[in-house]
């Protein structure tokens, strides 16, 4: 069963001509692409949220500990 939205937007997209139907769907393929890439990495980020946390930790303790140097920027 379509959702309403999906309805309308096809509604929407019948008044068009043949060549602009074929730019939007064109359109909506990469948005919808784009909304499955960014899924993606708010679940690799949220898999490895604690991994993340951990290694902040780490940063700061070498940081207090004096052991990190600064990042050269230039020597890079």
């Amino acid at each position: 069963m379509q959702s309403p939205a999906i309805t309308t937007v096809m509604k929407m997209m019948e008044t068009l001509p043949n060549a602009l139907q074929e730019q939007v769907a064109d359109h909506l393929r990469e948005y919808i692409a784009t909304l499955h890439d960014e899924a993606r990495w708010d679940a690799l980020f949220a898999n490895t949220q604690d991994q993340l946390e951990a290694a902040a930790r780490r940063a700061k303790a070498e940081i207090a500990a004096g052991k990190a140097t600064p990042l050269d920027v230039d020597a890079l």
